[in-house]
Parts: C-alpha cells; structure tokens; sequence
C-alpha cells in the first residue's frame, strides 16, 4: 500500500519511476491544487536528493518559480508538496510548434532568466534548464520547476541534461549561475530556430561539441546573434555573470531589433501556442488566477511556508521575491504579479471549476460568461386532431454569449427534445383518434454541467397518448459546445478506441449504476453488456424528418461526475436508468479536449 499524505485527497497521477511517483492532488480542506513527489523509503540517497531540493525551493520566493508548499518525512519515506502550475511543459510547445516566434522565443527566455535570477540572488544554481523544466501557462507567462539537482554556487558536478550542459558541467568543474545563463541560451537558440544548438550521435561527440565547437547563429535572427554568443560562450568568465545581468542585455538587444511592445507580442504568441495544448494541462482546465492568488493557496495547503522549509532544514524561507521586480522592466515583470493578461491581448475568463480561456487581439473584452437556466413550457395546443396539453415541461436555456446567432443555434439544440415531443404528438393524434381526451406531454430535465464551454442536459420525456398510461417515448441527452453550437455525439466525447467492444467494455468497468431503487441493469439487459451499437444513432425514425432516433446510451457530463443515461421508450421501468463515475476514473476514455473541458474533481479516496 502506497503512502500518502493524509490532509490531500489525491486526483490522479502525473508520472512514475523506479523511485517514486507525482501526483496532481489537492489540499481536502481547502481544495487548493497541488503537485506531490513522493519517494518510498528504500532509496536513502534519493530521500536525501529530495531533502535537499526541498532546501534548494526553501530559499525562492518568486512568481516566475514554482512555489514549495511543504516537505515531509516519515517511516514510510519522503514527499514534496508543490504548487501545481496548471499549463504545459516548453518541451511539448516545442514538440507541436517546431519554433517559436523571436519575440516568443525572447519572452520565455526572460521570464526563465527572472527565475533563475531569484535563485542565483539566494546562492543556488538550478544546474538542469531544459525546456521539460519550464511550464508555459495560458497567459503567456512561465514558471521554472524540478531543482532537483540543484546546488549552491561554487558547488557541483557533471550532474545536469547533456544536451543543455555548460562547458565547465562537463569538466566536472563547481557551478556558477554562468552555468545557468549557458543552458538557458541553448534553449533560447532551440525556441527560435527549432534544433539545438549542438546535437551529435554518442554523448562524448556532444561533450566535444560543447566544450570547443563554435555555437551555429545562423538560423538566429541576426539582431540577436550577440545575444547567443555571449550567452554560449565557451569560458564562463566571457559570458554574464548570472540572470540578472542577462535580463538587462537581453531587454536591450530585443527593443531595438523588435520595438518597445515586443514583449506584448511575445506574450500573445506564447498564451495562443500554449493553449492549442490545453488538453495536457496536469489540473484537466484552462482557469488561470493572477499568479499572486498562490499566496492563499500556500498557506492553507502547507499550514505556512516558512513552516515547511524549516521542517525542510532550510532554516527559513529567505525572500527573493524583490529579485525578480528589480532585474526586470517592461512588461512581463509586473504582469507575473498582477495577473494583468489582458493588456497583453490574452483575456482569461474563469467562470467554473472547468474554466476557460480566450485569445484575442489587443483591447479585445473577454467573451461574456454563458449563463444556464431552466425555462418552462406551459400551454394547450390545438388546431389538430386532439389537444396537446404540455404540462411544465422544462428545458434548458442560454444566455449572455454576447453573439445572437450563436445563442440561438444552441438554444434550438437544448430544447430540441421538447420540439421532438410535440411532434411526436401531432404524429401520435393524427394515426389513434384520441376521442376527445388529450395527449399529455412533459418533461423529466436535469441540468448537468453549464459552462463555460460546454452544457449538458438530459430529457426523460414524458407522455399519456389519449390517457392510456402507455409509457415513456424514450429521451435524449443533449450536449452542446457554446463556442461552436454544435451538438455532441459520442464519437465527440470519447477517444476513437473506446467505441470498439473492448473500449466499450472497459467503460462499463468503469461506471456503476445510480438510484439503487431503479430497476437492476441485469433485469432490463438481455446478457447485461454495453453494446457499441447502443451509443450510436438508431436507424428506426418515430417521428416526421428525423432519419434517426437518439441512442440507446448517451454520455452526460454533470457538475459532479461523469454519467452514462440509459433512456428508452416503454412502459417497464427500464426506460430511464444511470450509470455513473468520477471524472478521473474515465479520463483516459474521453478525448483530450473533452477532458480539459470537464471539472477536475479529485477521485475517491484509496485504501
């Protein structure tokens, strides 16, 4: 049985090795998410290894470096409790996009060097930047993580990314925030032109290449070149002495190749890559809060900070965050502080747990948050061959999209089961005389999620053709995407491989039936399976201009969980039937995009 740290419910694991796991989790009575590295007891030296990035994190108090929220120890091993950054490592930016635009490429180093310019003010020295080690956020800005083997300057070893390592790394020589300043324009030289500077096919070819071949400018904007050489220079001596004196340079070269705004470009370009991978954002959303909203977060997840880096050894938690305010001007160090996205052409909207996010043009508003409500449907309808008399049936309704043609496609969407009701009543009135009596229809509606990028309703429909109790015509669920008003299938919802009958069989797997008081899933199913037909559209029209009839199996995405409805028509008490799970038990069965759009509710807690 796996140890864990009682005060966090855990959501769902991030990444495993022989050592170890991370985990996303979130502090139980607060709901502040973050990320723990634990380590099992076995492996004293990486106990140590974790200890002392504990220590190393203990020292940084900065907005461009994620925040240290607690170390602990025990019989069972080590943890690290760490602010979870929510967006996407550098690396896999890099992976989608190839290369980044100058101003871009400039903005991540910036804000890299603002990181490392905080540790080197408190005498460490991160020894391993790499883009795996620097989240991208939605807004465009950034934050350095895993000091993992980091060290006090004029301390060290070979330790550290080859591909990324310094001269006087490879030498087995003491780091020095030059050291730093190295890896951080290596990466620079791969964001703007797609390859790194120095590549070879056996490590001792690369150690070559670092230690005496002349870096390669020429995929560099030429404005920048000395930039790169400075930065890449072979003797630490030559090349700036930290960070700090690197962010001075670098806001100079930039202003003059690319203009004072260039800063307000670079942002916009980083958000607008960042957010095309939405789906690999560890808390499953796109909310962003101001970076200073962790302050809160911190002191109830970890109890206080400067508690948990004494518990660390740290002998407090010495600030640098004044650091970071002072080696920059311009944008991007205020906006880290301020949480001041929009200026820079990036609006966030954060309106649920799901949250969302908006990339625009410079002084664009954000989108106005949708706003789900339950309308009522109440009248006598006659003309035909029996009065319909629609009984309080309810259905849902948007407002506040702020675009009239959208609002109106997706409300045709969500009350389109009542519409198909009515339909099939005229139809029904017309085939059976109802002799006088009415036909009676309403609506059993439940609202699942609503918003901000995706409403979900599910329609139970109700009817008493004639007054003859004859059941249930079925229903449906509805979801709907608010920024396209298209309805969603299925096939929209899951991940191709889960439509097959092993995907599908590891879906029933997953869910279990809700409302024990209904009748038993096994009593209303002939062998008791999913079956894939059972989530598709069923060629068996029972009402005029439709070609097909819903489902027998919808998915319905709800505030709390993931649902699955069985809605059919009859008179037997299986008509209407749930099956349910938490989010995270069926992550891997939705598609990504779906997932990033869904609550990130945390799964339940493990014996």
């Amino acid at each position: 049985m796996e140890w864990r740290l009682a005060e966090f419910t855990e959501d769902r694991e991030l990444g495993r090795g022989a050592q170890g796991r991370v985990v996303l989790a979130r502090h139980t009575a607060t709901g502040a998410p973050v990320a723990i590295k634990y380590l099992g007891r076995g492996d004293a030296a990486a106990v140590a290894g974790l200890r002392a990035e504990a220590q190393m994190l203990g020292r940084l108090t900065s907005p461009y470096v994620a925040r240290l929220y607690r170390f602990a120890e025990s019989e069972h091993g080590a943890a690290i409790v760490m602010e979870a950054v929510d967006g996407v490592a550098l690396k896999e930016v890099l992976r989608e996009h190839g290369s980044l635009a100058p101003e871009a490429a400039l903005l991540v180093l910036k804000g890299s060097l603002l990181g490392l310019a905080a540790a080197h003010a408190v005498g460490v020295v991160h020894r391993d930047y790499k883009p795996a080690n620097v989240v991208v956020r939605p807004d465009g800005l950034s934050k350095l993580v895993d000091f993992g083997v980091a060290v006090l300057a004029g301390h060290g070893s070979s330790a550290g990314t080859p591909l990324y390592m310094a001269p006087e790394q490879w030498r087995g020589e003491p780091a020095t925030p030059a050291t730093d300043v190295y890896a951080a324009t290596c990466v620079f030289v791969e964001c703007v032109t797609g390859h790194r500077p120095f590549a070879a096919a056996d490590r001792a070819a690369l150690m070559n290449r670092h230690l005496t071949a002349p870096v390669d400018v020429a995929g560099v904007p030429e404005p920048l070149r000395p930039l790169v050489l400075r930065g890449m220079a072979k003797d630490s001596g030559e090349r700036p002495p930290g960070a700090a004196e690197f962010v001075t340079w670098l806001e100079s070269a930039a202003a003059a190749a690319y203009g004072s705004d260039w800063e307000r470009r670079g942002v916009r370009a980083l958000a607008a890559a960042a957010v095309a991978l939405a789906a690999l954002f560890p808390l499953g959303a796109l909310t962003v809060a101001p970076a200073s909203a962790g302050a809160g977060a911190a002191g109830a997840a970890g109890a206080s900070t400067a508690g948990a880096a004494g518990a660390a050894g740290t002998g407090g938690g010495a600030s640098a965050g004044a650091v970071g305010a002072s080696v920059g001007k311009g944008f991007l160090a205020t906006a880290a502080g301020k949480g001041t996205m929009a200026v820079a052409g990036t609006a966030v909207v954060a309106a649920t747990a799901g949250g969302a996010i908006y990339a625009g043009r410079d002084g664009a508003e954000p989108p106005p948050a949708p706003v789900v409500t339950m309308a009522a449907d109440s009248r006598t309808l006659t003309g035909g061959p029996a009065r319909i008399e629609i009984q309080n049936a309810r259905y849902a309704k948007v407002t506040g999209l702020g675009d009239p043609d959208l609002e109106r496609r997706i409300n045709a969407e969500l009350r389109g089961p009542l519409d198909r009701l009515i339909e099939m009543a005229r139809e029904g009135a017309r085939q059976t005389p109802c002799a006088g009596r009415p036909m009676q229809i309403g609506t059993e509606t439940t609202l699942g999620l609503r918003g901000p990028r995706l409403v979900s309703v599910r329609y139970f429909q109700l009817s008493d053709w004639c007054q003859q109790a004859d059941g249930s015509p079925g229903g449906e669920v509805v979801t709907v995407d608010l920024r396209t008003g298209r309805r969603l299938t299925a096939a929209d919802v899951f991940r191709p491989g889960t439509l097959t009958a092993e995907g599908v069989r590891r879906l029933q797997a997953s869910v279990e039936q809700r409302a024990p008081a209904e009748p038993r899933w096994e009593n209303c199913s002939p062998d008791g399976r999913f079956k894939v037909a059972d989530f598709l559209p069923r060629k068996a029209p029972t009402a005029p201009g439709r070609d097909t009839d819903p489902p027998y199996l919808t998915p319905f995405l709800t505030q709390a969980e993931f649902r699955i409805a069985h809605l059919v028509g009859g008179s037997d008490g299986c008509a209407n039937l749930n099956f349910g799970a938490p989010y995270a038990s069926v992550r891997d069965l939705l598609k990504p995009e779906i997932a990033a759009a869904l609550p990130g509710g945390p799964s339940p807690a493990r014996s």
